[in-house]
């Protein structure tokens, strides 16, 4: 079985991962969080790109535990501000990083506008075997006007996926990780595994 490191301590991420990497390949692939390594301290996230900051976390573990690993980045990207929050998607509201205060500031700085497109991307960073590799997916939506939902994680309350009128904080896991912007990513990182490594 080939072990992966996730550099990450957000459980809810690992999980949706190793969900969807345990459909693929039952029993082949097995993702491991931050805390099986008893890492402590915050790995630096100093780059302001979303693929930056991916490859940052990714050779950050890597160089220090020689392992393969893998990192990922993600920002809600929205039109009417110019692209905000982007890659400070995490602490938008402060370092306190908290998703609430985050969606709160989103919809108070949207209030009135009609114009309410928006894009989550993902980039993954994978170093396996002292080779690098980047996975972007893009999952295109619009803001709510209100929380929808009591599902997902992060900014999924408030975002309609195109072709869908109930937000990702609505959806069950299985139905978001068939379209989300993370799925997208991560299946380009699996065809990477089909072909040249299981």
């Amino acid at each position: 079985m080939i072990q992966l490191i996730f550099a990450s301590r957000n459980q809810n991420k690992t999980k949706e991962i190793n969900n969807i990497l345990q459909h693929t390949f039952p029993g082949r692939i097995e993702v491991k969080g931050l805390e099986s390594l008893d890492y402590v301290g915050d790995i630096p996230e100093t780059s302001l790109t979303i693929s930056g900051n991916a490859t940052q976390k990714a050779m950050f573990i890597y160089d220090r535990y020689h392992q393969n690993c893998f990192a990922e980045d993600t920002g809600l990207e929205i039109t009417a501000l110019n692209g905000e929050p982007g890659v400070y998607s995490a602490r938008y509201a402060g370092i306190q990083r908290n998703d609430q205060d985050n969606i709160n500031l989103v919809l108070a700085k949207m209030t009135g506008l009609t114009e309410r497109s928006a894009r989550f991307k993902t980039v993954i960073s994978l170093v396996y075997e002292n080779t690098p590799y980047l996975f972007e997916g893009i999952c295109k939506g619009k803001i709510a006007l209100a929380r929808k939902g009591n599902g997902g994680f992060g900014y999924d309350p408030i975002f309609i996926p195109d072709g869908y009128d109930h937000s990702f904080g609505e959806m069950p896991s299985s139905e978001k990780n068939k379209i989300s912007h993370r799925n997208i990513a991560l299946q380009k990182m699996i065809q990477l595994f089909s072909e040249k490594i299981l």
